[in-house]
């Protein structure tokens, strides 16, 4: 299978997709290979050994850096500040300009003391987003308030867009892990969050409620309130329902769901968060409706949508004879933006089968159990990302979604044409006798 491999794939990306086009170039799978591959990937998260690097932004790896500034990868397992301030500040050499010798500084300056500040060395990206967020989004809304123009209320509303993805994604590792920061920040761990959610399109808690409290118990199945598997998911109308019913009834769905499930506790908690969030847009509105709009109620309708068209790609193609697999109702995005710019996300297999699972690990834990991603006949896809899929599934475009499936297992031997019909067999909708039959209802 030949297969272009882009250049800005992150590192973890490029070592797994590497060794999958080459195991079906070969028609073999050599256990030596994938050895290879885990004790790098195991390498590059691990602190204690010299080939780690932490990830301090998500537009580019500190291999692609200028030469004296990457040597702040070789961080400390300690979490000392004396240790990790010596091995940071290592390197002594000059730098060839007095530019890069500031930015030399400057950037061992802010890991040395991010390292600190986060709960793993990994994750000194996670502050370098809070940081952006709230020294530019902050203040752009609140100035919004205080002098409303039209050209700054749109250039808000693009910036707004361009950060959402990556917040909710850093917002994902937040909730499932109880926090991003070590336990001397702990006030701004919990802070954080309910100052940036409403700017960025989230209703307070309201994400940890239904995602970690609801669809991650219910995984895409009957009861679930975003499950895809009632929908025929390459139809327009269907889909159209699909994101209707969330945009318009979540807010009495999710409360009533808990009810159901007897979690009454949960269930007005969940309401509380999310007609407090209303009510504050509402007194922001009669305060000053034209930058309310751009900073409360746009990005909470783009948001809302865009969380369902991302959830609907995740979950389109679910197995027809095993729907409550996390193998066959979930996929796996190897080359796409979300791995490089919103934590791996792409991985959503794996955060399946692991929701606590740390976002770096996600590549290590595919290689580790590729056997079972074989055997479970889980999808992966390469060069195509939870947005483009549904709008490929819209088009009824199973010949490009083909070409982006990297196939494993038996799905190597199979021919362009039978991984086109086979994906299409993965988006029918299931019947009520089916669900009864599958998911073992009553």
């Amino acid at each position: 299978m030949k297969s272009y491999i882009d250049p800005c794939l992150t590192h973890s990306d490029t070592v797994v997709l590497k060794n999958l086009l080459s195991e079906i170039d070969d028609q073999d799978n050599d256990p030596l290979d994938d050895k290879k591959t885990i004790e790098i990937l195991s390498a590059f998260n691990d602190p204690k050994n010299d080939e780690f690097e932490p990830t301090i932004f998500a537009s580019w790896d500190l291999k692609g850096l200028p030469e004296n500034l990457t040597d702040t990868r070789k961080v400390p397992p300690s979490s000392a500040g004396t240790e990790q301030s010596k091995v940071v500040s290592a390197d002594e050499s000059k730098s060839p300009s007095q530019l890069h010798a500031f930015q030399d500084s400057l950037l061992r300056y802010y890991v040395s003391w991010a390292l600190k500040v986060v709960r793993r060395p990994t994750d000194v990206v996670f502050l370098t987003h809070i940081l952006i967020y709230l020294s530019t989004s902050v203040p752009s809304a609140l100035y919004l308030y205080y002098r409303f123009s039209w050209v700054h209320a749109v250039c808000h509303w693009i910036m707004t867009g361009w950060y959402c993805g990556a917040f909710t994604l850093l917002l994902h590792n937040h909730i499932h892990n109880n926090g991003v920061l070590s336990k001397d920040y702990t006030w701004l761990d919990r802070v954080f969050p309910y100052i940036l959610e409403p700017l960025m399109g989230h209703t307070w808690d309201s994400y940890y409620y239904h995602h970690v409290k609801h669809h991650h118990v219910e995984a895409n199945g009957p009861d679930d309130l975003s499950s895809t598997i009632r929908y025929q998911r390459d139809e327009l109308y269907d889909f159209s329902i699909y994101v209707g019913r969330f945009l318009l009834f979540v807010w009495l769905e999710l409360p009533l769901y808990f009810l159901r499930k007897g979690k009454s506790s949960l269930a007005i908690r969940a309401a509380v968060s999310e007609f407090t969030s209303y009510g504050f847009i509402y007194l922001m509105t009669r305060y000053n409706f034209k930058p309310t709009l751009f900073v409360l109620i746009i990005p909470l309708i783009q948001m809302r949508i865009g969380m369902m068209v991302g959830n609907f790609g995740q979950h389109a193609f679910v197995d027809e004879v095993e729907p409550d697999s996390d193998f066959r109702s979930s996929i796996t995005l190897i080359d796409v933006p979300s791995n490089r710019y919103c934590f791996n996300d792409g991985w959503h297999t794996s955060h399946h089968l692991n929701p606590r699972r740390h976002w770096r690990d996600h590549p290590l834990a595919f290689m580790k159990a590729k056997k079972q991603y074989q055997e479970g006949r889980a999808l992966v896809f390469h060069n195509i990302d939870y947005i483009m899929i549904t709008y490929r599934l819209m088009k009824k475009d199973y010949d490009h979604l083909a070409r982006c499936l990297v196939p494993i297992g038996d799905q190597i031997g199979m021919s362009h044409e039978e991984i086109a019909a086979m994906l299409k067999t993965k988006t029918r909708r299931f019947t009520e006798e089916n669900i009864r039959r599958k998911f073992h209802k009553a």
